[in-house]
C-alpha cells in the first residue's frame, strides 16, 4: 500500500484550530474552535487520535502544562503546529486552491 501524502480533511481543520488558537490549543479548546467555525461538534475522542497520529508524523508537537487544582491535579496537553505541519498544510492549501481554480460552479459571491 502506499504511503498517503495529503491530510485528510479533519486533520486538515485540526491543524487549522491549532494555528488559531496559538499556545491555547488544548484539547477542549480545540474542539470548541472547530465547532464555532465549522459547526460540527467534536468528540474528544477522535480529535486525540487524530493529534496522536499528526504528532506521530512530526506534524503537531505537544508538552504539558501545569497541573491545576480545577483539573483535579492534572495538566493540560497543549499542541503546537510542527515546521513540517506548516509545510504540509501549505502543501494541501496549494493543491485545494489549484483543483478549486476556475470552477465557475464554485465562485464565491462577493
Amino acid at each position: 500500500m502506499a504511503k498517503r501524502e495529503y491530510l485528510g480533511e479533519f486533520e486538515f481543520v485540526v491543524i487549522l484550530a491549532l494555528l488559531r488558537l496559538g499556545q491555547d490549543a488544548y484539547g477542549v479548546e480545540i474542539s470548541r474552535e472547530i465547532e464555532r467555525r465549522c459547526g460540527r461538534g467534536v468528540s474528544l475522542g477522535s480529535l486525540y487520535a487524530t493529534l496522536e497520529r499528526l504528532e506521530s508524523h512530526g506534524l503537531v508537537s505537544s508538552a504539558l502544562g501545569e497541573a491545576t487544582p480545577e483539573r483535579g491535579g492534572r495538566a493540560k496537553r497543549y499542541f503546537q503546529v510542527t515546521a513540517n505541519g506548516l509545510d504540509k498544510i501549505r502543501e494541501s492549501q496549494r493543491a485545494l486552491c489549484n483543483m478549486w481554480d476556475g470552477l465557475k460552479q464554485l465562485e464565491v459571491m462577493r
